[in-house]
């Protein structure tokens, strides 16, 4: 059976891997289908990712096929078509017992701490397949996971109608920030240096307010221009930069909340003077929850969610080696790119 591993950084291999077995109680077999790349994958090749560990065969964003499920499995039966939540959790850890598994002490993650979705098949514990019953396609089924990413973030942050939102960083997972950012009734300005991707926000994604980072210190008065003198209320940064994100503080109103969703190897230094005086809210998002993933294909299904722009590049499983690189430039325009595992 086929699989693409990341031996080290920036080294992929393509291998023959033995056939998935029958699955055993509470697992199903899948079918692989389509599997997205995000910043995880390209972090992780190049290196840069704080919880990745080599080799490794890749792939967390999955539209699968249950093939069969076994003893004891209901909530999804052969045939379905399914989204993945990716990260397996010990059920009886103290975070998993509060409802968040999705920062359990002993989390593995599909992809990245153990073998993930970027082969034919697999086994899977079946309580991690989210199905779809409006019939969508395996790429928007890839889709979710990074979506869920964004959902999260945005309900960690908890915005109202009195709140200005923030998004530093416009690539996807600052995407699937505007995204459900745009399910709230707050105000969304969206910053990034890349002009194309800020064009992409306006353009496909209907945000009224982008404002170019320069590092010349001029952000902070474009972004109280574009806010009526007044800094956000809620600042998201999704860069992974440990630069940008020190300095997401200076953009925080006085009371407001500053989220880490973006992660990074290295160290996040800033003045203390920034955090107390304003009296902010500080923090992290990690992963996302079984209900957001639910909560997403439904919004797909319904059409509140169209996933078509997000598309940019295509590869198959043969092909992706050859092509990963340019992934991780930000000249070749990607936003998203999707792997046909088989059709």
């Amino acid at each position: 059976m086929r699989a693409i591993l990341l031996e080290e950084p920036k080294n992929f291999k393509t291998i023959e891997v033995d056939e998935a077995p029958s699955p055993g109680p509470g697992e199903a077999l899948v079918a692989v289908h389509r599997v997205g790349i995000c910043g995880t994958d390209i972090s992780g090749y190049l290196g840069k990712f704080p919880f990745y560990s080599y080799p490794r065969i890749p792939g967390h964003e999955l539209g699968v096929e249950v093939l069969e499920v076994g003893e004891g499995v209901e909530n999804v039966k052969a045939g379905d078509r399914c989204s993945v939540e990716p990260y397996i959790n010990n059920e009886e850890s103290f975070a998993s017992q509060r409802g968040r598994g999705n920062c359990c002490d002993n989390l593995e993650v599909l992809g990245v701490h153990t073998d993930g979705g970027m082969r034919e098949r697999f086994i899977v514990p079946a309580r991690k397949l989210h199905p779809s019953h409006g019939g969508l396609e395996m790429e928007q089924l890839a889709l979710v996971e990074t979506l869920a990413i964004g959902c999260h973030a945005v309900d960690r942050a908890k915005p109202t109608a009195d709140d200005t939102v923030l998004i530093i960083g416009a690539g996807p997972i600052g995407l699937t920030c505007v995204e459900f950012t745009r399910l709230t009734p707050a105000k969304m300005i969206v910053m990034d240096m890349n002009d194309d991707r800020l064009a992409f926000c306006r353009d496909n994604m209907g945000v009224e307010n982008t404002v170019t980072f320069k590092g010349d210190d001029s952000e902070e008065q474009a972004l109280r221009d574009a806010n009526g003198g007044e800094l956000p209320t809620i600042v998201i940064d999704a860069t992974g930069n440990a630069q940008s994100m020190a300095n997401a503080m200076n953009y925080v109103a006085h009371t407001g909340t500053l989220v880490y969703v973006g992660i990074t190897l290295g160290e996040i230094v800033f003045p203390h003077r920034w955090l107390h005086a304003k009296e902010m809210n500080l923090l992290a998002s990690r992963n996302a929850l079984p209900g957001d993933f639910a909560r997403i294909i439904k919004l797909i299904e319904d059409g509140q969610i169209d996933t078509r722009p997000w598309i940019t590049h295509r590869t198959t499983l043969e092909d992706l080696p050859n092509v990963f690189e340019s992934y991780t430039k930000p000249e070749t325009g990607v936003i998203k790119a999707v792997v046909t595992i088989q059709d």
